[in-house]
């Protein structure tokens, strides 16, 4: 079987292409020039540039192949504008679908890795719900909105596109970097969290995530949208605690701050990111993200139909995850 993963030089996607090899799979890489290729050393890897951004392009690099199975990780999770997002997140999207189709390329299914962001700030009246498949996504973030035309599009292609929709609550593991921002501020002696009021959060291990993708090939029902989680409900504070230990209990101090500050700091970030051109972690998107109170997510259907069954609760997840982040020097 010949398997093709974007965004395979990123965090998911190298757990992906790894998992891929284990499985014999004909596996093939897409990158970019620029992409790093450090957990891609594997021999056994084949590789193929990718050119998002050019329908032409794109037709073209793919046209020698054939893929019984694409999984669309590529995406852009930070930008310094909110059109890129739309830009790589929802027009990458439609073009490589458009390629595909034009190509007549015979796949059993594409994958596409969306995010549980596109359905927004939703049943946050307490007791707070699970957000269902049948909630009305309104999402509040750059991020969620690109990810969601891009669900649309692949809706409007129609059954005869054998597509399956992921949606992943926060994934961590190791290479991940936004967490690991949590990690080392704990190793520097501070906890920072936001808002007084009762926010619900959900977490799903890296390595999770590629469990339900390849269960999705053989199980997926087209069309079908599946919300990943590790079928667990936390407090930011149980995060915090657990690194906290993984990293062998040193002195802290732990701040909860009000929502406005939040606010401030991230349009700073935002400042400095447009003046200096680089990329912040520090952004609208995160504050929407981290005000949030309810990242509850129902994963029944996952489970049912995908025969999914998470392997990692947060503190397995965390020790995995804060011990490859020593072996590697990041902390």
């Amino acid at each position: 079987m010949n398997i093709l993963i974007t965004g395979a030089s990123g965090f998911i996607g190298s757990f992906i292409v790894e998992e891929a090899l284990r499985q014999g799979m004909e596996t093939w890489a897409a990158v970019r020039p620029s992409s790093s290729r450090k957990y891609l050393a594997d021999p056994r890897i084949h590789f193929i540039e990718l050119d998002f951004s050019s329908q032409e392009r794109l037709e073209e690099a793919l046209r020698p192949h054939s893929f019984d199975y694409i999984i669309h990780a590529a995406g852009a999770t930070k930008c310094l504008n909110e059109d890129t997002f739309y830009e790589v997140n929802t027009e990458g999207t439609k073009r490589l679908v458009k390629a595909i189709l034009n190509l007549q390329m015979p796949i059993h299914r594409f994958v596409y890795l969306s995010s549980l962001s596109v359905m927004g700030a939703i049943r946050e009246e307490q007791p707070y719900q699970e957000i269902t498949e049948h909630d009305y996504p309104r999402p509040n973030t750059a991020y969620g909105k690109s990810k969601l035309k891009a669900e649309r599009f692949l809706e409007s292609v129609g059954n005869n596109f054998p597509y399956v929709i992921l949606r992943p609550t926060g994934v961590y593991g190791p290479r991940e970097k936004d967490y690991f921002m949590m990690a080392k501020s704990i190793s520097n002696h501070i906890d920072f969290a936001v808002g007084f009021q009762r926010q619900d959060i959900t977490f799903v291990y890296v390595k999770d995530v590629v469990q339900a993708i390849f269960l999705t090939l053989d199980h997926g029902m087209n069309g079908r949208k599946y919300f990943l989680s590790d079928g667990n409900v936390y407090r930011s504070s149980d995060f915090s605690n657990l690194i906290r230990k993984a990293l062998g209990n040193p002195w802290w101090i732990r701040i909860t701050a009000p929502v406005w500050v939040l606010r401030i700091v991230t349009s700073i970030g935002e400042l400095v990111a447009r003046s200096t051109g680089r990329i912040s972690a520090l952004n609208h998107d995160k504050f929407n993200i981290l005000r949030q109170r309810n990242w509850r997510c129902d994963i029944e259907p996952t489970m049912d139909e995908l025969g999914y069954h998470p392997h990692y609760d947060l503190a397995r997840g965390v020790a995995e995850t804060i011990d490859w982040y020593k072996n590697e020097g990041w902390l």
